[in-house]
């Protein structure tokens, strides 16, 4: 098997998943829009810091699941989904993945974000398989706690490493994309590491060790 693993947030997406998230909740008046939008705002530059505590983020982020409740919130994806996940979503991005498609690859997502909100995110990306936080469900409820290994940095490698042992076939072949400092060991762990309109930490690092640069909002540096 040959595996294609893209990173979502800021890579496949022009955005943060998570983060438009919070905002939409906000905005709809799901939540209280001066608190939380301020807490988002420091988790995201917390993350982009490559400094986030995944599991106090957790405990903001589920917080809505445990009090509103999963069906509430899941009618709400796909509106989420159509107001703040189509509109970031790049003919480049779209055009990487069906050339991966056309290669015969097994695509594969893998996220930080939380499984909840990013299913649908891959569902309308055509993507199959899906590695992402997975909220704790106890009794069909959920608790606001992650279940298992938070799939952040190198737990991203330990999930990945998981799902391999776990596929049908042996993988051949890896090739892996990020935008992010936080994704730097997945990187490591690919044939061929492909930094996605990088930060700058990732920018440095990829220079450095010869990792091509691409864009997926720049037509002129797209991939073809």
């Amino acid at each position: 098997m040959q595996l294609a693993v893209f990173d979502l947030d800021n890579t496949l997406l022009s955005g943060d998943s998570d983060y438009l998230w919070g905002q939409f909740l906000a905005d709809g008046g799901y939540v209280d829009a001066d608190q939380y939008a301020h807490a988002n705002r420091r988790f995201y530059e917390q993350y982009l810091a490559g400094e986030l505590d995944i599991a106090e983020f957790a405990a903001f982020s589920l917080r809505p699941l445990v009090e509103l409740g999963a069906p509430s919130l899941a009618a709400l994806r796909p509106r989420f989904v159509r107001d703040k996940i189509t509109p970031i979503v790049s003919e480049q991005a779209y055009a990487l993945l069906e050339r991966h498609r056309a290669d015969g690859d097994t695509l594969l997502i893998t996220t930080a974000t939380s499984r909840f909100i990013t299913e649908p995110i891959a569902e309308l990306l055509g993507v199959e398989h899906l590695i992402a936080t997975d909220p704790e469900v106890i009794d069909g409820v959920y608790t606001g706690r992650i279940a298992g290994t938070p799939n952040f940095q190198d737990g991203k490698c330990i999930r990945l490493r998981q799902w391999i042992e776990a596929a049908a076939a042996p993988v051949t072949h890896m090739t892996a994309y990020s935008d992010s400092r936080n994704d730097v060991p997945l990187l490591e762990m690919a044939d061929v590491q492909i930094a996605v309109d990088p930060d700058p930490v990732l920018r440095d690092i990829a220079a450095a060790r010869g990792w091509p640069i691409i864009s997926l909002r720049s037509p002129s540096t797209a991939p073809r």
